[in-house]
């Protein structure tokens, strides 16, 4: 879950779901993203990102949506980029009666200690690829947790 959900999530969401899929595990989870403004709803991730998902084999048809407070009812993880989002979601979290979800930082399952995945939007191609080499790495180790 992040800001505007066309950038660091969708990367994220892509790899997970591709993760699930060739370990034959994909019934056992429902893989979502969304933003916690509401800035680009609608919208298709970011050219670079579908570029970068491209280069690694992996397709995306997400469209960009805004967290809902149904998402924190029905989700047992929610999994964010840094600790703006952190901090926003927590604080949404709390006008939800029945909020089942665990809200974490994706990066603290980086095996690199890498907590922080930096938005890429500003940057360039390199920082695209970046943050799908930490979503892997992170999206691996969660799977490996018991759930």
């Amino acid at each position: 879950i992040f800001l505007g959900n066309i950038c660091r999530s969708p990367i994220a969401e892509a790899v997970f779901r591709k993760l699930v899929t060739d370990e034959k595990v994909e019934n056992k989870w429902m893989t979502d993203s969304a933003a916690v403004s509401d800035w680009n709803v609608g919208r298709c991730p970011d050219a670079r990102a579908l570029s970068c998902l491209r280069n690694h084999g992996i397709e995306t048809a997400h469209k960009a949506r805004q967290i809902t407070k149904e998402d924190f009812q029905t989700f047992d993880y929610i999994l964010c980029m840094d600790e703006s989002n952190l901090r926003d979601l927590k604080r949404k979290s709390n006008q939800v009666k029945d909020c089942k979800a665990t809200i974490e930082l994706l990066g603290s399952y980086d095996p690199q200690k890498q907590l922080i995945i930096e938005d890429p939007y500003y940057g360039c191609e390199k920082d695209f690829e970046t943050v799908y080499e930490q979503c892997v790495r992170c999206c691996k180790a969660f799977l490996e947790k018991p759930h």
